[in-house]
C-alpha cells in the first residue's frame, strides 16, 4: 500500500526527525550529546532533593560526552564517531545531561557561544526544565534563536500530579504551560519529553498526557519507555513495590495510539529510549531499540494508521 502521509518520504507513518531535517536543511544532520556538568533544582535543594527518581547519576546523559573532558573535546570525539558513517554531516550540539539552563548567564554564554560560531554546527538543542528558565535566560535564548537554529527540550513526563509527586519532578503543569507559551511567543522551537509506563499510570492516563500536549503549540515530542536503572531511587522503589512494567506489546500499542492523537506537523524526535544494557534492571526488551521501532511501523501499516488519525477523522 502506498504511503500517503504528508510528512514522510519513506515507509514511516509518522513525522520523523530525519524527514524534518531533510526538508529544513537539505543535508544530513547529527546530534552530538554533551555533558556540561550542570545540576538540577530538584537535586541541589532549590525545589527538592535527589532528582527525578528514574535519573541516573549522569542525569539522563548516560550516552553524552565524558564530563571530565571539556565541551569542545566532547564534541570533537562525538563528531569523529559520526563522521565515520556520515562524512559530510552537519551537527547540532546537544546539551543533554541534567538541566542545561540552570546557571547564570555568564556560565551559559561560556558553554553555548563556542558552538554557535562553528561552521560545522547548525544549531543547539538544550534540555532543561520549565522552572529553570529565568526572564534573563529567556532573553538570551531569544538572542541565540536569532543567530542559529535553537531547540529547547522541556521535560514534562506526565500531566498527572500524583505521578509527578511520586517521581519527584517538583514542578507544576501550570509552570510548564506558561513556559511553552513564553518560548513560542519568541518563536523558539519546543520539544517535550514524556515517559510511558510510569508507576501506576494506566493507558488512558498516558493518552491524556499526549492529548493535552496536542492542544499546546509545541513543535516536537520525545516518547520514552520508563526504564529502571541500577543505583537509582526508582530501583529501590521497584524492589519494594514491584509495580507493573509494560510489556513490549503494550508499549507498542500505546505509542501507536498516542501518535494518532498528535497533530501530523509535530515532529517525532523519539519513540523509545537508549538505556545502558549494563545498568538496566527492567524492562530488558528496551535494549533492542530497532525491534521496537519495527513493531510500531508494522502495527501502523497493518491497521492502516497514521499520525493524527484521531484528529483528522473527527
Amino acid at each position: 500500500m502506498e504511503n500517503k502521509f504528508k510528512y514522510s518520504n519513506d515507509n514511516k507513518r509518522y513525522h520523523t526527525l530525519t524527514y524534518f531535517y531533510q526538508q529544513k536543511f537539505k543535508e544530513k544532520i547529527c546530534k552530538v550529546s554533551l555533558n556540561a556538568n550542570f545540576t538540577c533544582p530538584n537535586i541541589d535543594g532549590k525545589v527538592g532533593f535527589g532528582g527525578c527518581i528514574y535519573c541516573s547519576k549522569l542525569g539522563s546523559g548516560d550516552f553524552a560526552g565524558n564530563p571530565e573532558d571539556d565541551l569542545l573535546t566532547q564534541f570533537e570525539k562525538g563528531k569523529k564517531l559520526m563522521q565515520r558513517k556520515w562524512p559530510n554531516a552537519k551537527f547540532i550540539a546537544y546539551f543533554q545531561a541534567h538541566t542545561n539552563t540552570y546557571a547564570n548567564i555568564e556560565t551559559l554564554k561560556k558553554y553555548f557561544e563556542p558552538f554557535i560560531v562553528r561552521s560545522d554546527v547548525i544549531g543547539l538543542s538544550i534540555a532543561t526544565r520549565s522552572d529553570s528558565i529565568t526572564d534573563e535566560c529567556l532573553d538570551y535564548l531569544t538572542d541565540i534563536n536569532k543567530r542559529t537554529y535553537l531547540i529547547i527540550e522541556l521535560g514534562l513526563q506526565t500531566i498527572h500530579d500524583k505521578t509527578s509527586k511520586l517521581i519527584n519532578r517538583c514542578s507544576t503543569l501550570k509552570n510548564f504551560e506558561e513556559m511553552v507559551k513564553k518560548l513560542k511567543e519568541r518563536n523558539i522551537t519546543v520539544v517535550v519529553h514524556i515517559i510511558n509506563g510510569l508507576p501506576y499510570e494506566t493507558e488512558n492516563m498516558m493518552l491524556e498526557t499526549v492529548k493535552y500536549l496536542n492542544t499546546l503549540n509545541i513543535d516536537g515530542i520525545k516518547i520514552h519507555m520508563l526504564h529502571i536503572l541500577k543505583d537509582t531511587p526508582l530501583a529501590k522503589y521497584y524492589e519494594k513495590n514491584k509495580f507493573k512494567i509494560l510489556t513490549k506489546e503494550e508499549y507498542v500499542n500505546i505509542v501507536v495510539k498516542q501518535l494518532e492523537y498528535l497533530r501530523p506537523e509535530i515532529v517525532i524526535h523519539r519513540l523509545t529510549g537508549d538505556p545502558d544494557p549494563k545498568n538496566i534492571i527492567e524492562p530488558t526488551w528496551l535494549i533492542k531499540k530497532f525491534t521496537i521501532l519495527n513493531e510500531i511501523d508494522k502495527l501502523m501499516a497493518k491497521n492502516n494508521l497514521y499520525q493524527g488519525d484521531k484528529i483528522n477523522k473527527k
